[in-house]
């Protein structure tokens, strides 16, 4: 492995960290502001951290675009169309509002990810929340199904050891999901579709331009639900200042960006195993920042996630591989 790589994989750690801590924030967060008002002035302050990368304007995908890329198989039906023109950077007015369509688009999937989540989180544990958060990984791929894409073994054996894993996971197995795991495992659902969705678009436009659109629209629309179910109080928002910020800033601003230069040296499939040890970090921050109790059961149960998460990706990564040397393989011969 190369520094490169090496510097890849670590780039990619430090953004899981971020993330799964994220979680923490999210938690604390509610102790002061509501659900739909934290998740409007952070992704507010995220869309707006990312404006200075318009200048860098980088090139590969952000967190959930890497993901999508493994399952959706669109990147090359897009890139034909850019290359006649249709779409892309470049190609005009008729892009831009392109890029504001999807852009939205994707905004108000992330919109409804989110939001079942930050209502979730309250009634739950951050280390919960981090593992349910995570099944998304393995629902993209079953996902597929509807447009008539066939999930590998990997798949469905992660989903089985996810299932299993969620069970211990509960706080009293056998009763059923509590409400606060109940709406993360919709947010799981809601950020797959966000994948599938990203997979489609992200190739036709630049990656910055595309997450300040979409950051922004999901930062409006949580405002504006904040505005008609909540009471929104500036005093409130600046003692909920930290986890803020670092919802924003952290989790959106600098881990995005560690990703994006991460994602250079690093095929989408193997980064999609590193980031699955966000919701470990989750778990680990809720246990030493919050005092969230974890039994036997409950480790476990998040172990058999965590694998569930690992075994659905890691089919496609060595499938990549072996793809990737057969290739390199075809163009030693032709020289």
């Amino acid at each position: 492995m190369n520094t490169r790589a090496i510097r890849a994989d670590f780039f990619m750690l430090i953004t899981a960290a971020i993330w799964g801590t994220a979680f923490v924030a999210q938690r604390v967060g509610m102790d002061y502001v509501g659900p739909f008002t934290f998740n409007g002035v952070r992704f507010l302050i995220g869309g707006l951290s990312l404006i200075p990368f318009l200048f860098i304007r980088p090139t590969k995908p952000g967190k959930v675009e890497a993901e999508a890329e493994i399952e959706t198989g669109a990147k090359a039906e897009v890139k034909e169309e850019v290359k006649a023109g249709e779409v892309g950077e470049g190609a005009g007015l008729g892009s831009r509002w392109k890029l504001l369509l999807y852009g939205a688009l994707a905004g108000g999937a992330l919109y409804l990810g989110a939001s079942f989540q930050q209502v979730g989180i309250v009634y739950t544990t951050a280390g919960n929340a981090g593992f349910i958060t995570g099944l998304y990984v393995i629902m993209v791929p079953i996902l597929g199904l509807v447009v008539g894409r066939r999930p590998g073994g990997g798949v469905w054996l992660g989903a089985v050891l996810a299932v299993i894993g969620m069970y211990l996971l509960n706080e009293a197995p056998g009763v059923g999901l509590n409400i606060g795991d109940a709406l993360v495992l919709v947010c799981a659902l809601f950020f797959a579709l966000h994948v599938l969705l990203l997979g489609r678009i992200s190739p036709m436009f630049p990656a910055v331009p595309l997450s300040i659109i979409q950051f922004l629209t999901c930062a409006l629309l949580s405002l504006l639900t904040a505005l008609w179910r909540e009471t929104i109080m500036f005093t409130d928002i600046l003692a909920a200042a930290v986890p803020i910020l670092y919802g924003g800033i952290g989790s959106v601003g600098i881990a995005y960006t560690l990703q994006v230069i991460a994602q250079k040296d690093a095929p989408p499939a193997h980064a999609a195993i590193i980031l699955s040890l966000e919701s470990v970090f989750a778990l680990i921050g809720g246990v030493l920042l919050l005092g969230e109790t974890v039994v036997a059961l409950k480790i476990a149960g998040a172990g058999l996630m965590l694998a569930g998460m690992l075994a659905a990706q890691v089919q496609r990564y060595f499938l990549n591989r072996k793809t990737r040397r057969a290739a390199a393989y075809e163009s030693a011969d032709r020289l």
